[in-house]
């Protein structure tokens, strides 16, 4: 069964009707012929209407279980995931998106083992449209459990970490990692027709502009809207040898009525309910992108190298103190408890002082509209310009005392 799946796993598209197309053009979801279908004997259909043929590769991913379709790349525009599943059942959650500049994503949550009985893309040789159909079966989860995996081919090779090394200057200028939140296929938070991964890409080039013109080198995670896992965003912070590492979001959090700035560092256990709440949302953005977390454990509980924590816990709690205050100075608004912690995976890193900045909640009315202006945001991003470089000053300030 695992050998068949993985000769199904990655699929080029070769019918005449494909070939005598301009394939560079970006293919086209139509969301009228697309649907999800649950059929007779356990069978689920999962169908996608296309302007034209397309590479494509099939896989599943346990743990949680999950059907992920690779694309090289589609225009997903006007496809609406309420409307293509309007309720949940074999298939509990869909969404789709950028993966990656080139590639598109869709992710399917298995809401039980079901793994493709028939996987097709024909194409239509007149109007050159194509179908792709994926026809899902129910199996023992032992049998989910031997097909699930990435196929391995190095054509369809889509690394997660940076494409190359990012090296810190040799002069000793102070270099700050900057994590835009979210990205591709994983949206964020979503409200009133505002992406979280949009926003916070926004503010990060804006407030990497001022950090720079202040002297400042500046890495960023991401720098377009493309997904990043979250261990690639604490390996794009060592590559650079970043003196610091800020993670910037703006999530959507009704529990406890979340409004304002918040500063976030690293806690084996979080500061209250809402809080671990927010941290476990946080941490399943690699699940929500379909990427394989086989026996990565160690990278979201791992890495406790106590010793440099010892140096580095302090110095993180120093900078979210800075930015509070800053933050706050410039006119907020700040949560009535802006300093809180829990166990954010991205702020994992042991040597690099991290924090993790909600810059305002998109479940608040009063925050979605100062997120929205770009006033309020110059404001916000100079007093965090001003914070960070009040840091810097402080922390070296602080190194001879360390030392001793």
């Amino acid at each position: 069964m695992q050998a068949i799946l993985k000769l199904l796993a990655v699929i080029l598209v070769t019918a005449q009707g494909a070939l005598a197309q301009d394939l560079s053009a970006l293919a086209r979801v139509n969301p009228e012929q697309s649907k999800i279908e649950e059929g007779w004997f356990g069978k689920t259909t999962l169908t996608l209407g296309l302007s034209q043929g397309v590479p494509f590769r099939v896989f599943l991913l346990n743990d949680p279980a999950r059907l992920v379709v690779d694309f090289r790349e589609v225009d997903w525009t006007g496809l609406n995931a309420d409307s293509l599943l309007p309720e949940p059942g074999a298939i509990s959650e869909i969404r789709f998106g950028t993966f990656q500049p080139g590639w598109s994503r869709l992710v399917a949550d298995l809401a039980e083992p079901m793994i493709p009985d028939q996987i097709g893309m024909p194409v239509d040789e007149a109007s050159g449209t194509a179908q792709l159909e994926i026809v899902l079966k129910d199996v023992t989860p032992d049998a989910f459990a031997e097909a699930a995996g990435v196929p391995i081919d190095p054509s369809w090779t889509m690394s997660l970490s940076p494409k190359k090394p990012i090296t810190k200057r040799d002069d000793g200028r102070f270099v700050v990692a900057l994590d835009p939140g979210h990205g591709g296929i994983d949206p964020g938070a979503q409200t009133d027709g505002v992406d979280e991964k949009d926003l916070m890409l926004r503010f990060a080039l804006s407030l990497s502009e001022v950090l720079q013109r202040s002297g400042v080198d500046v890495v960023l995670t991401r720098s377009e809207d493309v997904f990043v896992a979250l261990e690639t965003r604490v390996a794009i912070a060592h590559q650079a040898q970043a003196d610091l590492f800020i993670s910037l979001h703006a999530d959507s959090l009704t529990q406890g009525g979340a409004k304002g700035a918040t500063i976030y560092t690293l806690s084996e256990e979080a500061s209250d309910a809402a809080t671990a709440h927010l941290a476990a949302r946080h941490n399943r953005s690699d699940i929500i992108a379909g990427v394989d977390l086989t026996g990565s454990d160690d990278q979201v509980a791992g890495i406790l190298l106590d010793l440099a924590r010892q140096e580095t816990e302090p110095r993180s709690a120093a900078l979210a103190r800075i930015l509070a205050e800053g933050m706050a100075q410039a006119g907020g608004p700040m949560n009535r408890r802006p300093l809180r912690n829990a166990g954010f995976s991205v702020l994992k890193s042991a040597d690099i002082p991290s924090v993790l900045v909600e810059i305002g909640f998109l479940s608040s009315k009063r925050d979605l509209n100062n997120l929205r202006d770009p006033i309020w945001r110059a404001v916000m991003v100079n007093a965090m310009a001003d914070a960070i470089l009040a840091w810097r000053d402080q922390d070296e300030a602080r190194k001879p005392l360390i030392r001793q």
